[in-house]
C-alpha cells in the first residue's frame, strides 16, 4: 500500500523493492468479545503462502485452546476453504463450543476484521518495501499496537 510521505523539496521520494520473488504473507484474526462486554481480545497467527482448509482447521484448535473452551460464534466470509467439504466436516464436530454465521456475499463493511486490517496497512505496512520476514514483523507490530489499544 502506498501512501503520500515526506521528501525534501524537488526530491520525489522513491521506493525500491527488490522484486526476487512473489511471496505471500496470509493472517487470521479472530476479535473475541465477551457477550458482557467486559473483555474483548485480538488473536491472529500469520503464515507464508494462502490459508488452506487444513491450515484453518489448525487455526481454530489454536483459537479453542486459547480461548480455554469458551462457546464461540464466529462470523466467516466467504473464503472457499471456509466453505469446503472438509471444513464442514470438521465444523459439525466442533458445534458444542463452535457456532458459525456466515457473513453476505459481499460485505466488507460487516466483517470486523477489515477495519484492523485497513489500519495497519495505512499505518505499519504502508510504504513497506521489505523482505517477507521485515513485513512480518512490522505487520506483528502493528497488530500487537492494536491489541494495546
Amino acid at each position: 500500500m502506498v501512501r503520500r510521505t515526506w521528501a525534501p523539496r524537488g526530491h520525489t521520494p522513491v521506493l525500491t523493492h527488490p522484486f526476487r520473488c512473489w511471496q505471500r504473507l496470509s493472517v487470521a484474526a479472530a476479535l473475541a468479545f465477551r457477550w458482557d462486554g467486559r473483555r474483548t481480545r485480538l488473536c491472529f497467527q500469520m503464515r507464508s503462502g494462502p490459508y488452506t482448509t487444513a491450515a484453518l482447521i489448525g487455526f481454530l484448535r489454536q483459537l479453542h485452546r486459547h480461548l480455554r473452551g469458551d462457546r464461540v460464534i464466529l462470523l466467516w466470509d466467504g473464503l472457499p476453504a471456509h466453505r469446503s467439504r472438509r471444513m464442514r466436516a470438521s465444523l459439525a464436530q466442533e458445534r458444542r463450543w463452535l457456532t458459525v454465521e456466515r457473513l453476505p456475499a459481499y460485505a466488507p463493511e460487516l466483517n470486523p476484521a477489515e477495519p484492523l486490517f485497513g489500519n495497519v496497512k495505512a499505518r505499519e505496512l504502508a510504504n513497506h518495501c521489505g523482505e517477507l520476514p521485515e513485513l512480518a514483523t512490522a505487520l506483528r507490530n502493528g497488530l500487537a499496537r492494536v491489541r494495546r489499544d
